[in-house]
């Protein structure tokens, strides 16, 4: 359980999320403190305006009623509801929409401070963890903006109540403290005990979420369905599930069972009071007016009290949630552009040099790879070939800075990567990874994040009302692209041509081949102005003709330029000016393919087993 310390620590963050409401809407949060202003003060004068009906009311048993004193006071009592009720329903109204615009705030200053991150970050499950906490808080906090109005509402009026109540009697007030202290205490201490178990939990929550995805999802039904694993998912969920259910249940019966006692001790502070209000009324000491209004102040400061504690609970419960969300916020990347960047040369001069590089995955005692030392030529074409795991997709991220090395350094035309501005190096640099991602989105919109500075003003232009349906506005460099990585093929059997949805998440979704989604994954690569193209396994998936005719394309448009290529297949990696052949990390073998078969090494037993397969 968090220390009371890191509990009370947590409140700091309330001013910054007041802040971040500020910002997200000035006039509805004016708008929003005036109307909890106004409401805060209608309680204690409603009940004053009961007070004065009840003793007109017992004033006239004894002379003839004052009908139009009564009257006025009726009318301003229903007055007082009536206002109360459009308050209330304009209250809400407002922090509905303040909440909406909050919400979209967060989740779009989320998504960009995670964009900033590093690759390294992502692969971390520690980061995931908080990053899981901090999605839940764009939504879960919401509430919490509502009850913190709704505090500073009810601390007013319990300020005008008690006020009438130690006017009265000053005990009433002690006797008000003694029903609602102990009960205060109780619901903090469970409510940190709460938070504890959720923070504990965070790892097996999202073990959850992911059963409950690989059960019941489109891209994973095809081998659940194969191998009979819906049983299996399904009572490991269980399990994990009911395993939450029962620390969750101990917890909630134990609150359950100390929140009934210190109930009861409020309930026998609130009768104290009312058998003081009482002994004054018989006594003559006050009215049967003062009597209910007293009454009905104390039971209403009690509620107040409760609600504020609760309340209070409630907001240092969340403020520990809230906390995570600006950790998050918090969080720096370890690769950024350094404070005077050196400008990527355009052209490139010379190329890339690895001086005695070595990389370690965060967490890793292994070497990924070690000692590297190579060029990559200003219009040069290298292959990397080797087993799995012998670091050529290590090589290709260090190259596009996903990562920095952790011993020696990469040059660009003698310069360290390090100095360079770090969106110009990635944007002169297009990729496709052996795991490219495969967009739930239109055609168009596949290809055009390649480049979405060029592409946005065409994209965003689809979503107006009066959007066009042909292929009007589409970007030069978008056909171009679509046209040099043969996913032109695709269009004539797209129902909606360059406006189809891809994948089944949405309606009117078609899904693709994996040789299909990798076309698209290649126009994609082209869309950028890239000056060095790294290929990762870029034809896996297309049929032996289909590759072909992609490389003999990329052969023809990389003419010039730099580009690196990894690939399994001997068949392709020929096209290269160099070969260089990995083995642990290090490089072993550096030439062209027929030096490397007459230096009969790995490179050369490699291609002999692979072509052994087609004889």
């Amino acid at each position: 359980m968090p220390p009371w310390k890191e509990r009370a620590s947590a409140l700091r963050y309330l001013p910054r999320l007041l802040s971040f409401v500020w910002q997200t809407s000035k006039p509805l949060t004016i708008a929003l403190g005036v109307l909890r202003l106004l409401r805060s003060v209608l309680p204690v004068t409603a009940l004053w305006v009961g007070k004065l009906i009840v003793d007109t009311v017992v004033a006239s048993l004894d002379a003839p009623p004052d009908w139009d004193r009564l009257w006025t006071y009726v009318a301003i009592e229903l007055g007082l509801v009536v206002l109360g009720e459009l308050l209330a329903r304009g209250s809400q109204l407002v922090e509905s929409l303040l909440g909406d615009l909050f919400s979209n705030r967060m989740s779009v200053k989320l998504m960009r401070h995670a964009a900033t991150l590093d690759l390294q970050q992502f692969e971390d499950p520690d980061f995931y963890d908080q990053l899981e906490r901090a999605r839940r808080q764009t939504t879960a906090r919401l509430g919490l903006l509502a009850q913190l109005f709704g505090m500073i509402q009810d601390f007013i009026t319990l300020g005008t109540l008690a006020g009438a109540l130690v006017a009265f009697n000053p005990w009433l007030v002690l006797l008000l403290i003694f029903a609602i202290v102990p009960g205060f205490l109780g619901e903090t201490h469970f409510a940190a005990l709460g938070y504890s178990l959720l923070f504990r939990r965070t790892p097996e929550r999202r073990q959850l979420d992911y059963l409950r995805y690989v059960g019941a999802s489109d891209e994973t039904a095809k081998e659940v369905q194969l191998f009979g694993l819906a049983g299996w998912l399904a009572d490991r969920y269980d399990e994990l599930s009911h395993r939450f259910y029962l620390e969750n249940r101990d917890l909630a019966v134990r609150r359950a069972f100390v929140g009934s006692l210190l109930a009861i001790l409020g309930t026998l502070g609130y009768y104290g009071a009312y058998v003081l209000i009482l002994i004054d009324t018989v006594s003559g000491a006050i009215t049967v007016g003062s009597l209910t209004f007293l009454a009905a102040s104390f039971s209403r400061s009690r509620d107040l009290v409760q609600r504020i504690f609760s309340s209070a609970t409630d907001t240092l419960e969340q403020a520990m949630y809230l906390k995570d969300l600006f950790a998050f916020f918090e969080m720096k990347p370890g690769i950024a552009s350094p404070e005077n960047p050196v400008p990527v040369p355009q052209p490139i001069a010379t190329g890339f040099t690895f001086e005695n590089v070595g990389f370690r995955y965060p967490g890793s005692e292994r070497w990924a790879v070690r000692n590297l030392s190579f060029e990559i030529g200003r219009g040069e074409r290298v292959a990397l070939v080797g087993e799995n795991g012998a670091g050529k997709t290590t090589i290709t991220k260090l190259l596009a800075r996903l990562y920095d090395p952790s011993e020696g350094r990469i040059l660009l035309d003698g310069v360290d990567l390090r100095e360079y501005k770090l969106e110009e190096l990635r944007a002169s640099i297009g990729v496709i990874f052996q795991d490219f991602v495969r967009f739930d989105m239109r055609f168009d919109e596949n290809v055009g994040v390649g480049r979405i500075a060029e592409s946005r003003d065409y994209l965003d232009s689809l979503h107006l009302p009066d959007a066009p349906t042909d292929d009007a506005g589409i970007p030069d460099r978008m056909k171009e692209s679509v046209e040099d990585s043969l996913a032109e093929s695709l269009l004539p059997r797209l129902p909606r041509g360059w406006q189809q949805m891809l994948g089944r998440r949405f309606e009117h979704g078609v899904d693709l081949s994996g040789g299909e989604w990798q076309k698209i994954a290649l126009a994609r690569a082209y869309m950028r102005d890239a000056q060095l193209l790294i290929l990762d396994e870029p034809t896996a998936a297309l049929d032996a003709r289909a590759e072909y005719e992609v490389f003999q394309r990329f052969s023809e448009l990389m003419r010039g330029r730099m580009a690196v290529l990894i690939s399994h297949r001997f068949s392709t990696v020929r096209m290269a000016d160099r070969i260089l052949v990995l083995q642990d990390g290090q490089i072993t073998e550096s030439g062209t393919h027929d030096e490397l078969i007459r230096s009969n090494g790995l490179y050369a037993e490699l291609f002999f087993m692979q072509a052994a397969g087609y004889a």
